[in-house]
């Protein structure tokens, strides 16, 4: 049966402002759920109240996920569960290899899933299935020598992060501004590899400011979130419209000052 990801009246502050005020969004295995909104919005907030950071206060409202609450569960609980984030801006490891990092989470998901008895994979069994993954995702090899993320450039940052998520296997993927500071070709780099891993067993939720990024991955859904609440929710034509229009027409249609800055 394909899993659910319920969020229900989701309200969340930082440093006692409130910047969630009563999120409501249920993605499915197997759907593909572009999030958009001006700067300010609350979309990275969201993304990092779903799998946990502790810098966001949850106020109000319930998020569930294979029958439990997930919100009352730590965030390494959120991920071996199989919920997933990769990040906008991801952090460098300087010391640890892509290859112990990557072989470090999968035993961790192992562990918690009881895959081979909870035992680590081994090492020969992990190299081919890194290799494999790297050979289906078009990642140099040498990147698994690198230090993680450390030098490397933005597209390089979200390459890994789409290999991780190759590796990991989640059910549920949160992509926070996937697109955010890539040029063209690293863009449909990134995309070709998120498009590979999309399928029936994985829900995603895109997050992004610009059209542009469904240009090349392309939701079945797409919801614009303003001042902490999804106000639109249509299918890949809003998209279109807001690329068109910018954010001033929904502001308007929904009682806010228009900015004209978008």
């Amino acid at each position: 049966m394909a899993e659910t990801l319920e969020i229900r009246d989701l309200h969340a502050s930082v440093e006692d402002k409130e910047i969630l005020k009563g999120v409501t969004l249920t993605i499915r295995q197997g759907e593909i759920h572009a999030l958009m909104g001006p700067n300010g919005s609350g979309k990275s907030t969201l993304a990092y109240a779903l799998t946990g950071h502790p810098k966001y206060t949850i106020t109000q409202g319930e998020v569930i996920y294979k029958n439990k609450n997930i919100l009352e569960l730590p965030a390494d609980e959120r991920s071996k569960m199989g919920l997933f984030l990769a990040f906008q801006y991801p952090v460098s490891v300087p010391g640890v290899s892509v290859a112990n990092f990557l072989r470090t989470a999968i035993n961790a998901r192992r562990k918690s899933e009881g895959n081979g008895n909870g035992k680590p994979i081994s090492i020969p069994e992990f190299r081919k299935l890194l290799r494999d993954k790297m050979k289906a995702l078009n990642v140099d090899e040498a990147f698994a020598g690198r230090y993680l993320n450390d030098g490397f450039s933005g597209g390089e940052k979200k390459r890994v992060e789409i290999l991780q998520m190759a590796i990991l296997e989640p059910q549920m993927a949160i992509l926070d501004e996937t697109d955010s500071g890539l040029d063209i070709d690293a863009l449909r780099s990134v995309s070709d590899g998120v498009n590979k891993l999309a399928g029936p067993n994985m829900g995603i939720l895109l997050i992004t400011h610009y059209q542009r990024l469904l240009d090349y991955i392309k939701p079945q859904y797409v919801h614009v979130l303003l001042s902490g609440r999804i106000v639109e929710s249509a299918g890949p034509e809003l998209a279109l419209e807001l690329e068109q229009k910018g954010y001033d027409f929904i502001r308007v249609k929904h009682g806010e000052t228009p900015t004209g800055k978008d």
